[in-house]
């Protein structure tokens, strides 16, 4: 498991091209049955990648669970959210089978013993992406496919941002303990992620990156408002933005991206937007 620490604003201020991108950017998730497992402590959060292709393939492959957890089993005292962004796969978790298609979700409560994964085609294999937060209680496990996720429309063409976002684990969709996650769509044509860029000083927040078409990049935007740095980014990478950083990117055609919040709280306008003019 790849364990990042927290950094400060102070001190990201000096650091280099290479260091930002060693301490923020999760660039490999998915490599054939096998568990990729990024540790955060930026509110502790986990950020995991498994693509099952010969193998049905065990949560805790390949991880000490008591070394970097101190519990008998990964969501003893966590939560997860579970994407599939590749073929169709299933997941059983505690022994209940759930069947994931391009783009539906799952959430697992806390205290799930065992979750398996495990794709349909192998030579069209599965890719699940995930974020796992600490909880305090059960909550009800849940699958909730792209159709049935909390459709919300925003943005203009004019402002090169129309895009739908997609609220799946989301307290108007389910109930977590503080996990929240969304899928947002851009459509073509348009390529900023949010406008105007935002903090939200209470609640951290992990980007995955994805459907960005080949040749292009998404450049995010990272830094305090008054002075911003950015990363670029390809297809099917993910990076972790804490809670001091703006939280917005570019890219140099439309793409798809999943968000995932752990903090404080969850409530979705509790953030402070930043004029674009008032950017350095």
């Amino acid at each position: 498991m790849d364990i990042r620490y927290s950094a400060n604003q102070k001190d990201f201020k000096r650091y280099t091209t290479d260091e930002i991108r060693n301490e923020f950017l999760i660039e490999e998730l998915f490599v054939p049955d096998t568990v990729k497992a990024v540790y955060s402590h930026v509110d502790r959060m986990v950020t995991f990648g498994c693509m099952p292709v010969k193998e049905t393939v065990p949560l805790n492959k390949g991880i000490d669970v008591w070394h970097n957890f101190g519990t008998e089993y990964i969501l003893q005292r966590r939560e997860i959210g579970i994407f599939n962004v590749g073929g169709a796969g299933s997941i059983v978790a505690d022994g209940v089978t759930y069947e994931l298609g391009y783009k539906d979700c799952l959430y697992i409560t806390m205290g799930t013993k065992e979750v398996l994964f495990k794709s349909n085609d192998s030579n069209k294999p599965a890719k699940f992406y995930m974020v796992s937060a600490p909880a305090h209680k059960p909550c009800t496990t849940k699958l909730i496919t792209i159709r049935e996720a909390n459709k919300v429309p925003c943005g203009d063409m004019k402002t090169s941002n129309k895009r739908t976002i997609n609220q799946f684990i989301h307290p108007d969709v389910l109930e977590t303990c503080q996990l929240s996650m969304g899928m947002t769509a851009l459509e073509p044509g348009s390529v900023w992620n949010t406008m105007p860029a935002h903090t939200h000083e209470r609640r951290m927040e992990v980007y995955f990156y994805f459907e960005v078409p080949e040749n292009e990049v998404v450049f995010h935007m990272m830094g305090e408002p008054q002075e911003t740095r950015h990363v670029l980014m390809h297809n099917e990478q993910a990076i972790i933005s804490p809670s001091w950083s703006i939280h917005a990117g570019c890219g140099t055609a439309n793409y798809t991206f999943i968000w995932a919040m752990g903090g404080e709280n969850k409530t979705f306008d509790d953030m402070d937007n930043i004029k674009n003019t008032e950017l350095k």
